[in-house]
């Protein structure tokens, strides 16, 4: 869990307010501190519910996303650009997964140099346990009305669109 601050005055704000006297305005800086100090409490909610299951918020992506698959399995370069991390990551990830009996690792017929990761039928039933968990917690953001979580998942994404996330941008519906 998240160690809670409990300053008896915002530390951002503060900042701001000596930003503004020393370099100008403050807004962005204000914003992007924000966002780093919400990902860290959300990662701190999300691991405590992960971790009985021995997942990180990283590995539960991986499980979902071959959960979502056609076949339940992709190869490890597809994961990595599907999630927006370096190889490395991915494969530290798969080989927690495979140690933890969520994931089996094989050779790709299609690549010969390739490899397939795919969920077992231990990697399906945690990711619907870890699913369930993460639901309940709704993702960490139960402090917002769903309408402002909405706002804020289209104002985020205005920064990753404007970053190259995504090559054709079409309307969220």
């Amino acid at each position: 869990m998240v160690r809670p601050l409990g300053l008896p005055f915002d530390p951002i704000e503060r900042a701001g307010e000596t930003w503004e006297e020393r370099f100008g305005p403050a807004a962005a800086m204000r914003a992007a501190t924000s966002v780093f100090r919400v990902q860290q409490i959300l990662l701190a909610r999300f691991d405590e519910v992960l971790k009985p299951h021995r997942l990180t918020f990283a590995r539960y992506e991986v499980l979902v996303l071959l959960t979502f698959s056609r076949r339940g399995e992709l190869p490890l370069k597809v994961i990595g650009s599907r999630l927006m991390v370096h190889p490395t990551s991915v494969t530290n990830a798969i080989d927690r997964l495979v140690a933890a009996g969520y994931v089996d690792r094989r050779p790709n017929p299609a690549d010969g140099r390739g490899v397939l990761a795919a969920i077992t039928a231990r990697g399906r039933e945690v990711v619907e346990v870890a699913t369930r968990a993460l639901t309940e917690l709704e993702f960490g953001l139960g402090d917002l009305p769903e309408a402002e979580q909405v706002t804020l998942f289209e104002i985020l994404r205005q920064v990753r669109l404007g970053a190259g996330d995504v090559a054709d941008v079409d309307p969220v519906t």
